[in-house]
């Protein structure tokens, strides 16, 4: 073979290597091409994007209608509990703002009839709390005799008892009245409330002294802006914390206060003890109006971002999604949904706040 030969045949098997070479990257470039193709067939399936990205992630999300996706796992940590709700008819409800009062027949006020100096009784002065008899002394009152001093109005005193031949027995008294001191009993028998006094100090007449009430006799009032309300009211409850107490009507006033009637409930003595004269209460009121909705608990009512007032209902498994509703107070634990919601659907009423934050 001639060295020109060589050189050519050398040539060949260059030029086949370096196609040989070019075919992986050809076949790479080829196969990058039908990916999409390779990777978006589904047959008939659907092809909602929404849907499919939902269906496959495995954390909730919000989904753009507004609902969540929200897995199986997540509810259980979440501990998320649901309620299928009815429809009823209720009777009306509506909350009011209240205030624990004394019963004027079971409570009242220790004043000073005269001005004069204080001190204590034969057993002290009564502290804030303590319990106290009906007639029990509980403070002195010395007076202050007009102008002068005390020891002049007993030099007084003497020299009547001294011509008590002579002079009225009348005046001997108001001598008498003059220099003793004034009993400060309590009206009723219960527990100091308040007490305004220490030793020593100066009243004046008509000033209060101590406030004694009697815990098991309480009362509560409440101011009705709508007459019609006040006159058709029919239970009532106090809410206090978690618990509601009874209450029964006793009145209703018959002059406006405050652009309002009083109406005034009695406490059920077992459960007056947790109330404190001038506590305020929240009282809802039930009248005889019947009204038509959905009952649902109030930990049930969530905001929505534009501060509309939502309840979430289960619609499949794993999908949850908001409706907006209108209510009215039921029995201070639940309110009636007058709009919004139908019978038969299940509500999210435990973890709500934790479903209303998936974003």
């Amino acid at each position: 073979m001639s060295r020109q030969q060589r050189f050519e045949k050398l040539h060949v098997e260059k030029l086949n290597h370096q196609k040989d070479s070019r075919m992986p990257q050809r076949l790479m470039s080829l196969l990058l091409a039908c990916m999409p193709l390779l990777g978006f067939a589904h047959g008939d399936e659907p092809h909602d994007d929404a849907q499919g990205a939902a269906a496959t992630a495995n954390a909730p999300q919000r989904l753009p209608d507004g609902s969540v996706f929200l897995p199986k796992p997540a509810q259980r940590q979440m501990d998320l509990r649901t309620v299928l709700v009815q429809a009823e008819t209720s009777a009306r409800a509506l909350e009011l703002n209240g205030r624990v009062v004394m019963d004027p027949n079971a409570g009242g006020k220790v004043q000073a009839i005269i001005a004069g100096r204080v001190t204590g009784g034969p057993k002290g002065l009564p502290l804030a709390g303590q319990t106290v008899k009906q007639g029990e002394v509980l403070a002195y009152v010395t007076p202050a005799v007009g102008g002068g001093t005390r020891s002049l109005a007993v030099s007084r005193l003497n020299r009547l008892r001294e011509l008590s031949d002579t002079v009225p027995k009348k005046a001997i008294e108001e001598a008498e009245a003059a220099v003793a001191n004034e009993q400060m009993v309590a009206p009723v028998s219960g527990v100091i409330s308040a007490a305004y006094v220490v030793a020593g100090q100066v009243v004046d007449a008509r000033e209060t002294l101590f406030e004694v009430v009697d815990p098991a006799r309480l009362q509560v009032e409440v101011l009705a802006y709508d007459i019609a309300v006040a006159n058709s009211i029919a239970t009532a409850y106090a809410v206090v914390g978690q618990d509601k107490l009874p209450l029964k009507l006793l009145g209703v006033a018959r002059a406006m206060r405050e652009q309002a009637l009083p109406v005034t409930f009695r406490v059920d003595g077992a459960l007056a003890k947790q109330l404190a004269v001038g506590q305020p209460l929240k009282v809802v009121v039930q009248t005889r109006e019947q009204v038509q909705g959905v009952p649902v608990p109030a930990a049930a009512l969530m905001k929505n971002p534009a501060n509309q007032s939502v309840v979430w209902v289960k619609t499949s498994p794993e999908s949850y999604a908001p409706h907006v509703v209108t209510f009215a107070p039921l029995d201070g634990a639940r309110v009636i949904v007058t709009s919004g919601l139908r019978g038969g659907e299940r509500v999210v009423t435990q973890a709500a706040a934790l479903l209303n934050q998936v974003r």
